[in-house]
């Protein structure tokens, strides 16, 4: 058996996959990051090497000491995590302080885990937190409809939040929290980690205006789901716009009705 037929594995890879062939992921563009349960680190303890050198993450994660992350690697391209996992994908731990962290298998041809390690590892800890650790993916790639709104609407989490409300019926019931944006930042570092977990408190899916879009959820399935609904959410509103704007919508009163029917609380700053 090899480290990568485990099913924690094999759902990381088709996520990667999938990502790609929706054409999120252009050359070496998104990164994918998952948090192990317990009894996964058991199963690929044979596969883990304990020669790595210890790397500073860039941010302090004290709530993830110890535990173990399958991420994918910087300047890896998406395209490549299905035919060769190990050379384009890692497992990491986290040391004892939360400030480090050491590659214990992957990335056989060398290179380091995704540039963006600090923003997927603070809005873990964030996820674990508010979730009482339900949460484990985290989840960032490049849909383009979602990235052309970032040019036309204001850069506010209401207008896009009822925009995209509106575009789709299910998309309140999927994300009835709404979404986050986070104006343009230079990405890869600690500033833009601190302002997008900021977000994450509030919400699941995080808009970076101009480049982007992150998602948090429980599961694989769940965490591309919720990023394929606001992309085609996204889509809609792109068509609608090319078609001379809305001229009928969903009101209030409808997501009102809704949220009564779903069961679900959509907060009252998106509704009129």
């Amino acid at each position: 058996m090899n480290c990568t037929d485990f099913s924690f594995m094999q759902g990381f890879i088709r996520l990667a996959g999938d990502g790609f062939a929706k054409g999120w992921h252009e050359r070496n563009g998104g990164n994918l990051s998952y948090r192990l349960q317990d009894h996964e680190v058991q199963e690929i303890m044979p596969f883990l090497h304990d020669n790595g050198e210890d790397k500073p993450i860039g941010i302090a994660v004290p709530d993830l000491a110890g535990g173990f992350f399958l991420v994918t690697g910087s300047g890896k391209f998406m395209r490549n995590v299905p035919l060769e996992p190990s050379h384009t994908i890692a497992v990491i731990e986290i040391d004892s302080e939360g400030k480090n962290y050491r590659i214990r298998w992957g990335l056989e041809k060398g290179g380091r885990p995704t540039s963006e390690l600090p923003t997927h590892l603070m809005n873990h800890e964030i996820k674990k937190r508010l979730t009482n650790g339900v949460h484990r993916v985290i989840y960032h790639a490049h849909p383009a409809n979602l990235i052309a709104m970032t040019f036309v609407l204001p850069l506010n989490d209401r207008d896009f939040t009822r925009n995209l409300w509106e575009m789709a019926t299910e998309c309140p019931v999927v994300f009835p929290e709404g979404v986050g944006v986070l104006p343009w930042m230079v990405p890869g570092g600690y500033d833009i980690a601190v302002a997008t977990g900021k977000l994450m408190e509030k919400y699941n899916v995080v808009v970076w205006a101009h480049h982007g879009l992150f998602c948090s959820g429980t599961d694989f399935d769940e965490t591309f789901g919720l990023m394929d609904t606001v992309e085609k959410s996204a889509e809609i509103f792109v068509k609608v716009r090319s078609m001379g704007g809305k001229k009928q919508t969903i009101t209030s009163d409808n997501f009102r009705d809704l949220a009564q029917i779903f069961n679900v609380a959509l907060p009252d700053i998106f509704l009129d």
